[in-house]
């Protein structure tokens, strides 16, 4: 035992080295594992001290910002990154030109959007500054339009140290600045112009220091067709997505308070730490082993992915674990008294937002696969059942039964993407129902030991 310990750095170091896909694929896992804790330390750090410079009002006016922000930079994707990953055709510079030239127009168009729409949404919210923000906002769906092709190359070779370190770098730059802001002007304004400087920051770091070709305006006729072909059910997949995270804020934010849509945010915030860990892990290893170890090629493939996604699942369940039996306590000790509310929407929505750990690597098969239809079905579907869901939810049980809804569309929504993901032989029941019953046992420990804050959250939804 004492010799295998002290070989154990030697492997381990041996692992990361070379170009081979395992290793590759350890570094590239390393990487966003340590990018994405790192960035949520910064993202946590941030909002407590802006929690202690704004008022949770101030808060629920972010909330409704940060969801059509988040929406604009969704949609500025239109499918390029997985079509770069995905097709045979993503080292030849036409190709790749081609991409970056439209996803220029598409952040145009979107800066052009956000302008439109900036009226109507200050209307629907009764937030007259919404009119003035939004233009804003959407500038940084144009910045973003302007990211170098080389970023997605990168992911797809699995080699994704740099582009790590420029997150985390203009994240910091993007922090400092909307904290400096806050101290200033003491609203919401500091948001924004904060999460502008990032996003130049970022644009202006991925330029200057990616290493590849560089990209020039052109237009490929073939390659275009490609691109749209496969983009065009990304696009609406996207528009789903969007819907599946952030319908909850949206709707909220017409039905509760300010102040109590803060509070929201700021659980909702802590709760998903596992998913946004998750998020990166998956476009980032998942998906791109998927398409060099395809599970519909051979056995021995289908075991390998089945062997990782059950690793990410397990460390996904390990954190949800925590936060659901502890999401009460973390928050007392983490915020003042105003926010004592957000303990409670830890737990419950930690506990609802299982179901979806479970299934989360599903889509990567599909695109992997080229097969942008049926993610695009998956993604409809999920967001038709996870918005009914929201709808029925806040009607009945107010911030209680958004916070729950999550948790029911997902488990509604399994046998669609499991007749999916059969389809391409990366189906894994037994991995599912493992973690099914695990998450019912996690759910039933952590809603006994917090249910006097559990109960507080159900009454205070029906007050």
């Amino acid at each position: 035992m004492s010799a295998r310990l002290r070989q154990f750095p030697r492997r381990a170091a041996a692992a990361f080295r070379g170009e081979n896909l395992k290793a590759r694929a350890a570094r590239s896992s390393f990487w966003t594992i340590a990018g994405t804790l790192s960035q949520q330390f910064l993202r946590l750090a941030s909002n407590l001290i802006l929690t202690r410079i704004l008022f949770p009002e101030a808060f629920g006016l972010m909330a409704i910002v940060q969801v059509f922000l988040t929406g604009l930079q969704m949609f500025s994707d239109m499918g390029i990154r997985a079509s770069i990953v995905q097709n045979d055709r993503s080292d030849e510079p036409g190709f790749l030109n081609t991409a970056w030239t439209l996803q220029i127009i598409r952040g145009v168009v979107l800066w052009l959007i956000s302008c439109a729409i900036a009226w109507p949404i200050a209307q629907f919210y009764e937030q007259p500054l919404l009119a003035w923000m939004m233009p804003v906002v959407g500038l940084t769906a144009l910045i973003s339009g302007f990211y170098p092709t080389r970023i997605h190359t990168m992911s797809r070779d699995l080699k994704i140290g740099l582009v790590t370190r420029i997150n985390v770098a203009t994240q910091v730059v993007g922090i400092v600045a909307m904290v400096i802001l806050a101290l200033i002007l003491e609203n919401v304004w500091a948001l924004v112009i904060g999460a502008l400087i990032a996003e130049l920051a970022k644009l202006w770091a991925l330029l200057h220091f990616l290493p590849g070709m560089r990209n020039r305006l052109a237009f490929d006729r073939s390659s275009s067709a490609e691109l749209i072909h496969f983009g065009k059910w990304i696009f609406i997949s996207t528009a789903c997505t969007f819907l599946v995270n952030n319908a909850d804020r949206a709707l909220l934010g017409k039905f509760i308070s300010l102040d109590l849509l803060g509070i929201y945010s700021i659980g909702f915030f802590l709760a998903n730490a596992p998913l946004l860990l998750a998020r990166p892990m998956v476009n980032n290893v998942v998906f791109p082993l998927y398409k060099q170890r395809s599970p519909w090629k051979s056995e021995e493939n289908r075991k390998k992915i089945s062997s990782m996604r059950r690793k990410v699942t397990a460390g996904l369940f390990a954190m949800s674990a925590v936060l659901a039996i502890l999401g009460d306590w973390l928050v007392g000790v983490l915020y003042d008294p105003r926010y004592a509310l957000a303990g409670p929407i830890v737990v419950l929505m930690t506990v609802a937002l299982m179901p979806r750990q479970i299934v989360i690597s599903y889509g990567g098969l599909l695109l992997a696969a080229g097969d942008s239809l049926r993610f695009m079905i998956f993604m409809v579907s999920a967001a038709v059942i996870n918005t009914t869901a929201l709808v029925i939810g806040i009607r009945t049980l107010g911030v209680a039964g958004a916070v729950i809804a999550p948790g029911i569309s997902y488990i509604l929504i399994y046998p669609l993407i499991a007749v999916f993901a059969h389809r391409y032989k990366g189906l894994d029941l037994r991995n599912d129902a493992l973690f099914f019953g695990l998450g019912l046992v996690i759910s039933a420990l952590a809603l006994w030991l917090n249910l006097d804050a559990v109960q507080e959250l159900f009454a205070i939804g029906r007050s």
